[in-house]
């Protein structure tokens, strides 16, 4: 199977290959196509297509920004648990496109809806159809411009023609590719575990570089698993993971209008079957889905804009969980301390000061900030053995850990983020280009 490497879009100091990437192989239930709908002025795939021929239980979660495209006013129209498929386009977000867009998602729904029952037909699932109000779609690209129904309804035929209902590695890598925008490198991750004594497994891929900034799921992520769980479940489970991986990433503070992470369970394996989220049997599981999740929101964050450094803000020992992520994210959303980390510089002043403007109530003469293992303030004192030049040293390295101890609580959160580097500005100056 070819691979269209163009969609790397690599920089000098991120190349990658094949081998770098989890082996992904095949989830019962999933069908995938990937194809080119010429969405780009140079050719390379665009449009995505998870099949699922027997139906998958399913729950999503969706931005809070306020304006959202007109593919998530279709998907939050829809009142099903299960759906057949997933579209997924890049190079147009479908946003502030009006009634035109909106009628343009209908309209690929139908004749995706037609095309796929044909297909079933053709595959002698004769007691089987698929509806348009069983389809999904996810949009990510340029805000504002016309969408381009007639390309994608176009391409439908040949989309499906090209279904693979045997994944591999390689077709895993293509998807992940076929929805990135200005990402560098594809992102996935997979987990396998057991629910009572049976094998399930848990895949995803994502996509996300800029216009990072969690309020909800951010980006675009999408998970699949064989589990037989129902979609009330796999909301509890989605909507308790999300906040520590997710929900616990940023960029560049901007909240997308499409940003969504549904989780897909084809309901395949064999295994016992779990009553709810509490069930003991589902502990594995529980912790295997975190791992794909945190997985995923760590290679968005690392993988931003222009991105040189991969950034954790640890803030320890809060009064409140809230209070510890407000102060993680007044941090790593701050442009001074993200410059200051690109240009290398031990300038911890300036988390000092994103620490204050957090409006949490502080007792300075507890706090304490680390950069790695290296002390710079101690009870709320520069630490009498601090020198300059071994932070400096220190953050050289592609990855940075910022230690921030309260010592007024116990509550603990970890944002991930990246440095502002000149090529974030080049990125985001061309983007239309």
């Amino acid at each position: 199977m070819a691979i269209n490497f163009k969609n790397f879009l690599l920089s000098q100091s991120k190349k990658s290959k094949i081998g770098d990437f989890q082996d992904l192989e095949h989830v019962d239930g999933v069908a995938i196509s990937v194809l080119s709908a010429n969405l780009y002025k140079d050719p390379r795939d665009d449009l995505v297509l998870f099949y699922f021929r027997d139906g998958a239980n399913y729950a999503s979660v969706y931005t809070q920004n306020k304006i959202i495209s007109e593919n998530l006013k279709w998907n939050l129209s829809l009142n099903t648990s299960t759906i057949k498929a997933l579209l997924v386009n890049t190079k147009n977000a479908n946003v502030f496109t009006g009634k035109l867009g909106y009628r343009g998602v209908v309209q690929i729904a139908e004749e995706l809806s037609k095309g796929l029952t044909k297909k079933m037909v053709e595959d002698e699932e004769t007691k089987n159809s698929v509806a348009s109000k069983e389809v999904l779609f996810g949009s990510t690209g340029v805000i504002g411009e016309k969408f381009p129904t007639e390309k994608i309804k176009n391409s439908i035929p040949e989309l499906i023609k090209k279904i693979k209902y045997t994944q591999n590695k390689y077709l895993w890598i293509k998807a992940a590719l076929g929805i990135m925008t200005t990402d560098l490198v594809p992102k996935l991750a997979m987990e396998e575990c057991k629910i009572g004594n049976s094998e399930v497994k848990i895949y995803g891929i994502a996509k996300g570089s800029g216009m990072i900034f969690p309020n909800m799921a951010t980006t675009l992520g999408y998970i699949f698993t064989d589990a037989n769980l129902t979609s009330g479940i796999l909301k509890k489970l989605l909507k308790k993971n999300i906040e520590t991986t997710f929900n616990a990433i940023t960029c560049d503070g901007d909240t997308s209008t499409n940003d969504m992470v549904s989780f897909f369970a084809t309901k395949k394996a064999k295994h016992p079957k779990i009553k709810g989220i509490n069930d003991e049997k589902l502990h594995q599981f529980d912790k295997s889905l975190h791992s794909v999740l945190l997985n995923l929101a760590k290679r968005v964050a690392a993988d931003g804009e222009g991105a040189s450094k991969f950034v954790s803000v640890n803030v320890m020992n809060s009064k409140t969980f809230l209070e510890a992520k407000r102060i993680a994210f007044s941090i790593a959303n701050s442009p001074l301390v993200k410059t200051a980390l690109a240009g290398e510089d031990p300038n911890w002043g300036r988390v000092l000061m994103a620490i204050g403007k957090a409006n949490v109530n502080l007792n300075l003469e507890k706090l304490s900030i680390n950069f790695g293992n290296i002390k710079i303030i101690e009870k709320g004192q520069l630490y009498s053995n601090y020198q300059e030049i071994e932070v400096a040293e220190y953050m050289r390295g592609e990855k940075i850990d910022i230690n921030i101890n309260l010592n007024i609580g116990n509550k603990n959160f970890t944002a991930y983020t990246m440095d502002f580097t000149k090529k974030y500005i080049e990125i985001n100056a061309d983007y239309r280009n």
